[in-house]
């Protein structure tokens, strides 16, 4: 059974990095933009905010946050933390932004689609698994849903990524909108059609 048909556009705040933000990627080929197309396809009508910024770190979205709640979102798929991880930052300090983060949305009363994100390898394995814990334990604390890897299929995938190796090309964004879509649309509260 599918939800009733919304009054208004869903609007979703696509609050991330340079993989939200499609860094190296023509309009209309980033994560939002293929969002949204994908959404329409399923009969649900969307805007899909870009709310990328490239270099992101998760103290950066926290500190765009209140200016990012101004379009009213009503799902917020948070997407931070791999350009903590690449800097090596303290994974304790990537913990409370985004314990801060989800915070202030369900305070805001705010839908969440939590994205996690995996350590690189290079970094050990002690630092990989407290890393990556954060987005598990966060989604549980606050009961958001959670989307355990963003580039789950993607990374590593040469075929579906640009040539540095760490951003998706057109056909790489593609697949993570296509695994991502039924948790969206669960996150949205919108029966799959």
């Amino acid at each position: 059974m599918t939800s009733p048909a919304l009054a208004q556009p869903l609007r979703i705040l696509a609050l991330g990095d340079s993989l939200t933000a499609g860094y190296g990627l023509d309009p209309g080929q980033g994560f939002a933009a293929q969002l949204q197309k994908a959404l329409g396809e399923k009969g649900v009508q969307a805007d899909v905010i870009d709310g990328g910024v490239s270099g992101d770190t998760t103290a950066g979205g926290l500190s765009r946050l209140d200016w990012a709640l101004a379009d009213k979102p009503d799902l917020v798929i948070v997407e931070l933390g791999a350009n903590d991880m690449l800097r090596g930052i303290d994974p304790a300090e990537t913990r409370a932004n985004l314990d801060a983060m989800l915070a202030k949305l369900k305070a805001a009363k705010t839908r969440v689609l939590l994205a996690g994100m995996r350590a690189a390898p290079n970094l050990g394995a002690d630092y990989a698994g407290t890393f990556e814990a954060i987005y598990r334990d966060l989604a549980a604390k606050y009961g958001v849903a959670l989307y355990p890897f963003f580039l789950e299929g993607v990374a590593a995938d040469p075929s579906l990524n640009q040539p540095d190796g760490m951003h998706p090309n057109e056909a790489g964004v593609a697949e993570i909108v296509r695994r991502i879509l039924p948790h969206v649309l669960d996150a949205a509260g919108i029966a799959p059609s």
